[in-house]
């Protein structure tokens, strides 16, 4: 009973559904709560009405993604194992070929949109923030699915470098913080030797930091708030800290009641 007081606490800060919300905003709850073909139809019905904004298809884009998580169960092979890491296993899986098609076509045309702003205004917010989801996509797409591994690294230091620019000029643009924290902690889960190897090759490898920036998405997100809570339950689980990892879990499955994901692993944990 108190994990879900609190639960219900944590949620009411997160605004729900209203006359004021977007398509964007619809379409990322509807996202996280594995209506996918809701999420689809919002984000391009914001696509129609924002022709020219990038965030459009690539949240588009980011439906296609996580629809695929879903029906390979990635997100519960990677994440809630006892393995040493995130993307530990080598062997690709199965995925759709004409989802993938849709997916990378739908990431272009995000990434277009976005250079061609970026080219007249380098800082614009939107665009950068924009360019660092797509990066960020296409590099989760590489590595938890088709497993390229290294090809996935190189995009994962892109996203982070741009989100780092965004964030020098935007420190307000808290969906931001994702890429430098996931960076951080996914590649501070590695052996000492790689982490060294990795820092030589200019990634960031520091826990701490990456704790600390996922925890500025999930306390101030918008878009990806719900993404860096679950990673922090994944961190918590890690550290034996079944507590915390409870109380989110409770809170995504109160929020997105659809997602089997957060049911299935809380009735995991003693």
């Amino acid at each position: 009973m108190l994990a879900i007081a609190i639960a219900l606490l944590a949620s009411a800060a997160i605004p729900r559904m209203d006359a004021q919300s977007t398509q964007l905003d619809q379409g990322y709850r509807a996202m996280y709560d594995l209506d996918f073909a809701g999420a689809h139809r919002a984000f391009r019905d914001w696509e129609r009405a924002h022709p020219r904004d990038p965030m459009g298809p690539v949240s588009d884009a980011a439906a296609y993604l996580f629809s695929e998580f879903d029906r390979l169960r990635v997100l519960q092979s990677e994440f809630f194992t006892d393995d040493q890491g995130f993307f530990a296993r080598e062997r690709a899986l199965n995925p759709d070929a004409a989802l993938k098609r849709e997916f990378e076509e739908t990431l272009s045309r995000g990434q277009k949109l976005a250079d061609g702003i970026l080219a007249q205004s380098p800082q614009d917010e939107n665009a950068m923030l924009a360019s660092v989801l797509r990066m960020g996509l296409h590099a989760d797409y590489l590595a938890m699915i088709e497993k390229r591994n290294f090809a996935a690294l190189a995009e994962i230091k892109q996203s982070r470098a741009v989100a780092e620019q965004l964030l020098e000029q935007h420190p307000q643009c808290y969906d931001a913080y994702l890429a430098v924290g996931v960076e951080n902690y996914l590649l501070s889960l590695k052996p000492a030797p790689i982490r060294w190897l990795l820092r030589v090759g200019g990634a960031q490898t520091d826990r701490q930091t990456g704790i600390e920036r996922l925890r500025l998405t999930a306390d101030k997100g918008h878009y990806l708030m719900p993404y860096a809570r679950l990673l922090l339950a994944v961190a918590a689980l890690r550290d034996k800290d079944t507590a915390t990892a409870r109380r989110t879990l409770v809170w995504l499955s109160s929020e997105y009641p659809h997602n089997k994901l957060y049911r299935e692993e809380l009735t995991k944990i003693k």
